[in-house]
């Protein structure tokens, strides 16, 4: 089979997609550049090997060739899933995992200790409750979280993607487990936080953790198009888009009411279901890049901003520190460790570069001061960055520290690891089609989603290549 051309292949960049079966075409992430499963994947799969490296920017990035060679195995070879997206875990438990399906329902894997674990359904999303779920190219159940006192509270929080009147929306609820069975959410008792209407069907974000300060953090992407065609990036009045965002859950004292926003639920005493920590870094901002904004419209609920798509995010269990991938446009993907009031620069550049065809041409203001990605690469060798995971288990102690996340495209499965010099990238193996990463609870071991292959997968060590390639 003949490798899908390259030119062919950008020039479908920011056009819609054209292709809606899910089963057999998954979307890429960016859903601007669909990639036929079957087709270039396998195409693909021969021009990599598992020693490869790459060169990045910003600089400086020393090229290393691995200590080992790794592959990727069935980790529950008796189970299938329907395009997962995120592997999660509840706080404390070492017996469960939670699935994502994009499709609309989220999984419970349990018995991971014995010969075969069971599949169980969890929470059911086919068919919300006020309108319709929609799953076309980026949309569909895309995050999961539990909080701290999930074993009290008995909550647990989803992203996910509906048409209410046949308009889309985006929108994070909260829901309890049934009382009468631990293993299953109650879907007729869904609480939405906010519901939000978007106007494309891509950059949705849609990625949820608790920190470990115990608030909730939401990633959002810039409505969707291409070129920040809304022009949701540059500003922080606009809605819950293009960054990451923080809030509490507990409502505890001292914390804030949200501004008002169309679409926040409010209980019967007109109050919010969330309040906004109050050391969150744009309260009380008065100007933004330089320009004057009105405090009332503010969405104080963001972490950070200048993010395009930052489909997944992860906190590293041992330090705490934040870090995403952000999906780019048509040149440059990028990784970034996410601060407090960081700007990462989305429509302004992409990764480390200019980017000149977003509503901001070049026309950059002086207040714009950008954090630079800890590494970006080019679509010479990939073209959507799947955010992962800190490695902290005890498998594999050459790869501990390192953070390890894919190339949806490509699958270029790769690992960082920071030096006093910057931080050095390695590609470990090859997996086209992984969606998102995550943790197995019991050893820590990292977890892969294949949406495509509608399987959970898991790092191992692989029998050494014929020969390398690498990437310049």
């Amino acid at each position: 089979m003949p490798i899908f051309p390259v030119a062919r292949w950008r020039s479908r960049v920011d056009r819609p997609c054209m292709l809606k079966r899910p089963s057999l075409v998954p979307a890429c992430l960016d859903c601007r550049r669909w990639i036929p499963f079957l087709g270039i994947f396998a195409a693909l799969a021969p021009h990599f090997s598992s020693a490869e490296t790459l060169t990045s920017a910003p600089p400086p990035f020393a090229q290393t060739t691995p200590s080992a060679v790794y592959t990727l195995e069935d980790a529950f070879p008796a189970l299938q899933f329907d395009q997962p997206v995120a592997i999660v875990s509840a706080p404390g438990e070492k017996q469960r995992l939670f699935i994502v399906e994009k499709t609309g329902r989220i999984q419970l894997v349990s018995g991971l200790d014995g010969p075969s674990p069971q599949k169980q359904l969890f929470l059911d999303l086919s068919n919300p409750r006020d309108g319709k779920l929609e799953t076309s190219s980026e949309c569909g159940v895309l995050g999961l979280a539990f909080p701290p006192d999930f074993a009290k509270s008995k909550r647990c929080f989803v992203y996910y993607s509906l048409r209410i009147d046949g308009k889309l929306n985006q929108r994070l609820s909260q829901f309890l487990l049934k009382s009468n069975d631990p293993n299953r959410a109650d879907a007729a008792g869904e609480q939405p936080l906010w519901t939000q209407p978007d106007p494309a069907d891509n950059h949705n974000g849609g990625d949820l953790h608790f920190g470990p300060d115990g608030y909730l953090y939401i990633s959002v992407g810039d409505g969707g198009a291409g070129d920040d065609h809304f022009d949701n990036a540059r500003f922080i009045t606009k809605g819950f888009f293009a960054g990451i965002l923080r809030i509490d859950v507990d409502k505890r004292p001292g914390n804030l009411s949200p501004n008002p926003h169309p679409g926040i639920a409010h209980d019967p005493s007109g109050a919010a279901f969330y309040a906004v920590p109050a050391d969150n870094p744009f309260v009380g901002a008065t100007t933004y890049h330089g320009s004057p904004v009105d405090q009332d419209a503010v969405r104080t609920e963001y972490w950070a901003t200048g993010l395009r798509n930052p489909w997944r995010f992860s906190f590293d269990p041992a330090t705490g520190r934040l870090f995403a991938g952000d999906v780019g446009q048509n040149t440059y993907e990028e990784v970034d460790i996410i601060t407090k009031g960081g700007d990462y620069g989305w429509s302004y550049r992409e990764g480390t570069h200019p980017f000149t065809n977003g509503p901001g041409r070049d026309r950059v203001p002086s207040g714009f001061k950008p954090i630079d990605p800890i590494f970006d690469y080019s679509h010479s060798a990939g073209i959507c960055v799947i955010g992962g995971v800190v490695y902290r288990g005890q498998s594999f102690p050459d790869l501990r520290g390192l953070y390890i996340f894919t190339d949806f495209g490509t699958g270029l499965v790769m690992t960082l690891r920071e030096t006093k010099a910057g931080w050095v990238a390695e590609t470990l193996t090859r997996e086209p089609g992984v969606s998102g990463l995550g943790y197995d609870p019991r050893n820590g071991d990292v977890l892969f989603a294949n949406i495509g292959q509608g399987k959970i997968k898991r790092l191992k060590h692989g029998e050494p290549p014929s020969a390398s390639v690498r990437y310049r």
